[in-house]
């Protein structure tokens, strides 16, 4: 409803604009411009951020200091602390970071954006900026058609950074024009009153561009052709600060629970932030003569005033909540909680898949891997009850002979009603989810997605078979006939072995081990062959079993031999280094059992 009028009013507005003032284009078109520059740096700076994002971000975040110096950075190159704020908003829905880390970053982009008004301040309005955007907007245009991801977002970063500072010149010179049309500086008001009222334009204002920086710019190219007074301009900056918590939030808004967390974070932060500059704003513009002088900042140098004014205040917004980061995120835990209602009623559904993530094709894809490990934990759980296992017991040091004896149930358990609660609805999300993702993906991308997609499938799979495979399970497990109930032990114990040796490529990050441990699973599949290898001759040679229990063995046997190679494509998908599995796989492969169970015996005893 709100930009069912929102638009329509800001339409008007400028068509007004334009129809009193011919000037007034110049101003607007200056900040249009502006703000298609950033579109394109963000464009630029996304295909840069595959790959090696999620290293980058472990290391880089794995210490307060380093997010909020991580957010420093970022914001400083990429010009927008909103687009930052969404980034991490994306980061956190993919899980690739937690809500204290992106805290951390929300707090040094605060930091990071002041950097824009330095650069408008110090050199945008000091020499002729327009000369400089010319040519990048030249070279980034012939960059942006080439074939080269790289060559194409270099070509988007030359040209956003071209736009923007034809945007800063356009509404520089807008500015002195429009003063001979009309003096906004006669509408300045002063004091306690004043600082309100500006503070809420700036607000206004940022709401309205998605962007403080574009805010920011706007109003030093005004203070600068001296459209607005010093004081206003300070009021319209902290405004800035507030209003770009909104692009935060509406981000937030298609992400989960630890996103909404954030955008809570910032709104905090920076209302805090605002509050503090607005109650100390005689004492922080004090500080603001002192360091002038001390750097060689002109007195009546505004514009540069309104720089060191803007980095003071966020350095001290940073200064005092950041003690208070524990207590903030445990405020915010209490306050925006999951919805556990689903899962107290015995469903489950996905995690990290939410449109926060799409922003890059980097977060999309950690997410679907992170739900697919998520649709794994459930199908070991409900594939090990069907099996007649404990799931503790399979991840646990118990010896597998025990693992068999130790039942989990002395019925058989519902496998449908399991599927249909934790396994059918979450599959679903990551195909639908899978689809809009690709979108935007690049055909290696793609192509990895789609080992993705079949993994899931597996998955499901793997589930479905463990359903057919428990009814005989559960039938011949108290038999009187020793010779059938061994064998349907032996194809627990080896699917249980096989669990235990998945669980354990889950869980490690060694490749070496996990290569040897999948090569170790293939191998051993190849028992449940049961035809092959002439178990199931020799049991009706010597009449061990009856007929009835020969075919549902037959049968059964080739549930295991489906579950087993299910769950090892899986495994070579999810948990493997999909480079390394795909290359070296078949070398390991050629090794013999004796020789993959030598190696791994070395390396438990190194």
């Amino acid at each position: 409803m709100l930009k069912n009028i929102l638009l329509p009013t800001i339409l008007a507005v400028l068509a007004y604009g334009f129809w009193i003032s011919p000037d007034f284009k110049e101003i607007a078109a200056g900040v249009a411009i502006f703000l298609f520059g950033m579109l394109s740096l963000e464009e630029g700076f996304k295909s840069f951020s595959g790959g090696t994002l999620e290293r980058i971000l472990q290391k880089s975040t794995d210490k307060l200091y380093k997010s909020i110096a991580f957010g420093v950075i970022t914001t400083t190159f990429m010009q927008s602390s909103s687009l930052v704020s969404v980034l991490t908003i994306s980061f956190l829905g993919a899980g690739l970071i937690g809500l204290s880390q992106g805290i951390g970053i929300v707090f040094g982009a605060n930091i990071g954006t002041t950097t824009g008004a330095w650069l408008v301040a110090g050199f945008g309005l000091k020499v002729n900026i327009a000369s400089y955007a010319m040519p990048m907007l030249v070279f980034g245009v012939i960059l942006i058609f080439q074939k080269s991801k790289s060559l194409k977002g270099m070509g988007y970063i030359l040209a956003g950074l071209g736009f923007l500072f034809l945007g800063i010149h356009y509404m520089k010179d807008g500015f002195e024009a429009f003063k001979s049309a009309i003096d906004l500086s006669s509408y300045a008001v002063g004091g306690l009153k004043g600082l309100f009222i500006f503070t809420g334009i700036g607000i206004f204002a940022t709401v309205v561009m998605q962007s403080s920086h574009a805010t920011l710019v706007l109003i030093i190219t005004a203070l600068a052709a001296g459209q607005i007074s010093y004081e206003n301009a300070l009021a319209l900056a902290i405004g800035a600060n507030v209003g770009t918590t909104i692009t935060a939030i509406i981000g937030a808004m298609s992400s989960n629970i630890v996103g909404k967390q954030l955008a809570g974070a910032h709104l905090i932060f920076n209302v805090v932030t605002g509050l503090i500059a607005i109650i100390f704003m005689h004492q922080i513009m004090s500080s603001v003569d002192f360091f002038s002088n001390i750097v060689g900042i002109a007195n009546d140098d505004y514009s540069l005033k309104l720089a060191v004014f803007h980095t003071i205040f966020n350095v001290i917004g940073v200064v005092v909540m950041v003690p208070f980061i524990d207590k903030l995120v445990t405020f915010l835990e209490s306050v925006l909680k999951t919805d556990v209602s689903k899962s107290v009623a015995g469903f489950d559904s996905a995690r990290y898949l939410n449109d926060s993530v799409l922003e890059l094709p980097a977060t999309s894809m950690a997410a679907i891997v992170r739900e697919t490990k998520h649709l794994y934990d459930n199908a070991f759980e409900i594939i090990t009850h069907g099996l007649n296992i404990k799931r503790t017991n399979i991840i646990s040091s118990m010896s597998l002979d025990e693992v068999i004896k130790d039942s989990y149930s002395q019925s058989a358990i519902n496998i449908d009603e399991f599927y249909n609660n934790k396994i059918k609805g979450i599959y679903g999300q990551i195909i639908d989810f899978a689809t809009k993702a690709q979108s935007q993906m690049a055909p290696g991308d793609i192509e990895i997605l789609y080992r993705l997609k079949l993994a899931n499938r597996d998955l499901v799979e793997a589930v479905k078979d463990t359903k057919h495979l428990q009814k005989n399970l559960v039938k011949y497990a108290n038999s009187t006939n020793e010779h059938i109930k061994e064998e349907y032990n032996t194809l627990r114990r080896g699917l249980a072995e096989l669990l235990r040796n998945i669980n354990i490529i889950a869980t490690t990050d060694e490749d070496d081990v996990i290569l040897l441990l999948l090569a170790k699973a293939k191998v051993h599949t190849e028992k449940y062959d049961i035809l092959a290898n002439g178990t199931l001759d020799k049991l009706i040679r010597q009449g061990l079993v009856t007929n009835e229990m020969a075919t549902s063995l037959m049968n059964d046997s080739a549930y295991a031999y489906d579950i087993s190679k299910n769950l090892i494509a899986m495994a070579e998908i999810t948990f493997a280094s999909v480079a390394r599995a795909s290359n070296n796989l078949n070398e390991e492969m050629s090794m013999s059992p004796d020789d993959i169970q030598s190696i791994l015996h070395t390396k438990d005893n190194a």
